[in-house]
């Protein structure tokens, strides 16, 4: 009976956390429908309605990515732990991997429509420069590449150290201070938070345990205030701020996990329908395009090869 609610309790933590990472993914994608097309659109008649979904996305800036790699950190764990040669394979290649595919199709098919306003490659010293120092709008394949190196380096440093570097290199990006061609900016802001799902893992399944609305109400009712004052006063440059703003925001979402939604929740995003069609469509296309697209190829292992081989050592003795 035990082991049983100790099974049932890992695979509602880890559901809890793909609930949350899939949540994160759906707002990147409203992010994408609304200032892409939604907003470019001349309503005429609408009111105040364009507006208001403009500021809705604007407010969960500090949430979408933030939390995106917090849980990319809680499920890095064991990841990091492994040997080189298998981190670079599994997760540093991989990323890289499918960042330079799909930026030669995000190249390819933006030389169509030369009128859509997004950043794109014009020639090979563009996108040279996309591969390596000027990441595009997929730098977070990139980045979960370059996070698992430095995750690797540092795995023997003081955590406190290594967490108080990464809050100050997202503090003075975020302030303006670096140069950040492309879309480095974020790189450097979110590294922080993947490390802090990485060493913060038993903190963030503590938190989705012990879930309740007063403590939501704890950490809510700050956080809004905390946005309140960053609109009002174009805070978002203030030294320092906006980690802490998306910090709160991380533990407000884990505090109340989105898996647990009543049904206010769930009328949001019966409104949102129309995005989640979206992503239904993309589901469908991941099933019927290529394998390649979405993972690093491999060689593939004959099935008898495991059974092959203990043949062999029988009759070797090894």
């Amino acid at each position: 009976m035990g082991e049983t609610s100790t099974a049932t309790r890992a695979q509602s933590r880890v559901a809890w956390a793909d609930v949350a990472k899939g949540v994160c993914i759906l707002l990147v994608v409203l992010w994408h429908v609304i200032m892409k097309h939604y907003l470019q659109i001349d309503w005429r008649s609408a009111g105040p309605i364009p507006a208001a979904w403009g500021s809705f996305s604007e407010q969960l800036l500090p949430l979408r990515m933030p939390l995106f790699f917090a849980i990319s950190g809680f499920f890095a764990v064991n990841a990091v732990q492994r040997p080189w040669r298998v981190v670079a394979r599994t997760r540093v290649a991989k990323f890289f991997y499918l960042y330079a595919l799909w930026l030669c199709i995000h190249t390819a098919v933006l030389a169509l429509v030369p009128d859509f306003h997004t950043e794109r490659a014009t020639g090979p010293r563009d996108l040279l420069a996309q591969l390596t120092i000027a990441p595009t709008n997929l730098w977070y394949l990139s980045a979960l590449a370059l996070y698992f190196v430095f995750a690797k380096l540092v795995r023997r440093v003081p955590t406190a150290l290594v967490l108080a570097a990464a809050f100050v290199l997202s503090a003075i990006t975020a302030s303006g201070f670096l140069d950040v061609p492309g879309n480095r900016g974020p790189v450097y802001q979110n590294l922080v938070f993947f490390l802090a799902g990485l060493y913060g893992k038993p903190l963030m399944e503590r938190l989705a345990d012990r879930a309740s609305w007063p403590r939501l109400a704890m950490i809510g009712v700050p956080y809004a205030v905390l946005l309140v004052v960053i609109a009002a006063f174009d805070a978002k440059t203030w030294l320092g701020l906006w980690p802490l703003a998306s910090g709160i925001a991380i533990v407000a979402a884990l505090i109340r996990p989105l898996s647990a939604a009543d049904p206010h929740i769930q009328f949001l995003v019966a409104v949102g329908e129309p995005i989640v069609l979206l992503v239904t469509v993309c589901l469908a296309l991941r099933r019927f395009l290529p394998v390649l697209l979405f993972d690093l190829p491999t060689r593939a292992v004959p099935a008898t090869a495991p059974r092959h081989r203990a043949q062999v050592s029988a009759r070797t003795g090894r």
